[in-house]
């Protein structure tokens, strides 16, 4: 059986969205103004309602994030909420909190669930449980193996399996990171995390030594999974996520038009067992490159198992593309080695001899001479040179840069009393419109202006691929006019047909109280209980210990742990005590220190290859 393949999409508002959906997007998540997981990420619901209407044309989804933990005194917003996503056509909503099934159960909602990565689903137990509650998919740990990936697909073989391709990396398991709300009382579990994991720490043992000093030592490369993407479909993957809700428009672009490429040449392969789940080809207009918009350096993460090289401890921010070596060094000007043309306006960085990072604007560029806005005192002949922003491609990509259109076959036929069009695609949909005309004979074939009139489809998603005209119709006079309105009317009623036949939604099932469910608290992970419904769903069907919300609790205690990683430091640093290696040149336990001296332990937890992270009082 061919399966359905998605590539999902962000959309920080409707101007992504629409973005990703002409590059080649066949779904896009995108953020209410309230409950999801990126507070500064919201849109109104008349510009989702617009999105739908957009995506809809080409069978393209649009899921909304609604993935927050919910207090009680939300949970009538939250229902409102629901009920107009459902009334404007959304196809799905992401969910972390539990309540939204008793909420959904409550109003008899049709709106498909599925289970965000902020329910932390890193195992088989997890997976089926939520399957078992009546979600649909399941958003799975970015920190999960394609063996891993691979065990829960043929375990529970009839849920839908969401994974991470491209994107920044939270260092914590998602959901069970409170080190944002417990050092800032800003949740991450709440939309609005304050990005501990990208703060400079010193490093330092139980002796007070100093490891390393001012060091990014939580901050990850992003993820870049493109050249594993048949790995991932053979693995089980039904959907291929994209990260960056906060990201901008030229980022969307770029990314999406790389990921598509790349799935189109896949299934072009084997075509017997992939498809895309939308309708329309792209047409881009410029050559995708991953390495012009924004990344810190890029990693597979834990995908072919664990290695080192996952941080980027020099910077949080985007180091770009090695572009040279500096060459020569002048009082306001520098050279260049290599073959890389440089524009007016680009951004360049490099890393000094502290091992930080310096960035600068190019002002003037004379060949392979650079003079910089403000010669940066720090570069130095052989340093490596980086470009953060190229302004040639930033430039191309603000104009417009794609054009997505579904392919149709017309068919044009008359007699004497009637004309009549038939559209058909290439997954058999297939309309036909007549109208009343009473024709003459023409003096000759009409066969040129007739294809002529009904390939003017305009701003319609649709171009024709072929057009049709019978024999006997290629004699008979029609006007314009009347081919311009056959060609109207036809187009609607395929569009409207298009659209009815796209499902959107069926009754989301919710457990009855007797349903077992055979899970206990350590089985789900982060539960994040900060609600009655919540707390009544899990008292009614398990696990009855769910442990309570990070944020509805107060933490006094000495030693709280605010991180579970499947990253380690002391394997990143190559003194992993599971392995031969060298000794490590220092006594533990180690601390993380901000320069406020604030001071967290770290637990390396090596039955279970995780390290976690304790806040001390």
């Amino acid at each position: 059986m061919i399966r359905e393949i998605e590539l999902l999409a962000p959309a920080k508002n409707l101007e992504c969205g629409i973005a990703a959906i002409d590059h080649g997007a066949d779904a896009v998540y995108i953020g209410a103004n309230s409950f999801g997981a990126r507070v500064a990420a919201g849109n109104s619901i008349e510009d989702i309602e617009q999105l739908c209407h957009y995506a809809h044309q080409y069978n393209v989804k649009v899921y909304v994030t609604i993935n927050t933990i919910i207090y009680d005194d939300e949970i009538d917003r939250v229902e409102s909420l629901i009920r107009q996503l459902q009334d404007i056509g959304v196809d799905a909503i992401l969910v972390q909190d539990m309540a939204i099934l008793k909420i959904c159960g409550n109003i008899k909602s049709r709106i498909i669930l599925h289970a965000s990565t902020q329910t932390d689903n890193r195992n088989i137990k997890k997976v089926e449980w939520l399957k078992k509650l009546g979600f649909s998919r399941v958003v799975l740990a970015r920190e999960l193996s394609l063996k891993e990936i691979s065990a829960i697909h043929k375990a529970i073989p009839d849920i839908e399996l969401e994974v991470f391709v491209h994107g920044a990396l939270c260092v914590s398991y998602s959901g069970a990171c409170y080190a944002s709300e417990y050092c800032f009382h800003r949740s991450a579990n709440r939309g609005n995390c304050a990005q501990f994991c990208r703060l400079k720490f010193d490093l330092r043992d139980s002796a007070d030594k100093t490891v390393q000093k001012g060091k990014y030592m939580l901050s990850l490369k992003d993820m870049c999974r493109i050249h594993s993407l048949k790995e991932l479909l053979d693995a089980g993957a039904t959907s291929l996520k994209i990260e960056g809700r906060l990201k901008n428009v030229s980022y969307v672009k770029n990314v999406v038009a790389a990921y598509s490429q790349e799935l189109d040449r896949i299934i072009s392969l084997y075509p017997d067992k992939y498809k895309r789940s939308s309708a329309g080809k792209s047409v881009c207009s410029f050559k995708s490159d991953l390495n012009k918009t924004f990344n810190r350096g890029f990693t597979d993460y834990f995908l072919f198992g664990r290695k080192e090289g996952l941080a980027s401890v020099n910077t949080p921010k985007a180091i770009g593309e090695f572009v040279g070596k500096v060459k020569e060094v002048r009082q306001n000007s520098f050279s260049v080695s290599g073959t890389n043309a440089f524009s007016n306006g680009d951004g360049l960085c490099f890393i000094n001899d502290k091992q930080q990072l310096e960035g600068f604007r190019v002002n003037k560029v004379l060949n392979n001479r650079l003079f910089p806005l403000k010669m940066p005192v720090s570069l130095k002949p052989h340093m490596a040179l980086y470009r953060n922003n190229d302004q040639l491609f930033e430039n191309m990509m603000s104009a417009s840069t794609a054009n997505r259109k579904i392919s149709i076959n017309m068919i044009l036929s008359a007699a004497q009393d009637y004309v009549e069009l038939m559209i058909k695609d290439n997954d058999g949909h297939i309309v036909i419109e007549r109208m009343s005309y009473n024709s003459d004979k023409a003096q000759k074939s009409q066969e040129e202006n007739m294809k002529r009139q009904l390939s003017k489809l305009g701003n319609t998603p649709y171009v024709a691929d072929e057009i049709i005209i019978t024999s006997a119709t290629e004699t008979r006079f029609i006007p314009s006019s009347i081919l311009v309105e056959l060609r109207r009317r036809t187009l609607d009623k395929f569009s409207n047909q298009f659209m009815l036949s796209q499902n959107r939604g069926s009754l989301s099932r919710i457990l009855h109280e007797d349903t077992d469910t055979n899970i206990n608290a350590e089985d789900i992970n982060a539960a994040n209980v900060a609600n009655k419904f919540a707390r009544r769903l899990y008292d009614e069907i398990g696990p009855k210990d769910a442990p309570d919300a990070f944020e509805t609790i107060r933490h006094d205690v000495d030693c709280t742990q605010i991180m579970t990683c499947r990253y380690c430091i002391r394997y990143e640093m190559g003194y992993c005590t599971k392995q031969k290696g060298k000794k490590a040149p220092w006594k533990e336990p180690l601390y993380l220190v901000l320069n406020d001296d604030r001071k967290f332990r770290l637990k390396f937890d090596c039955i279970n290859c995780q390290m976690k992270i304790y806040a001390e009082k």
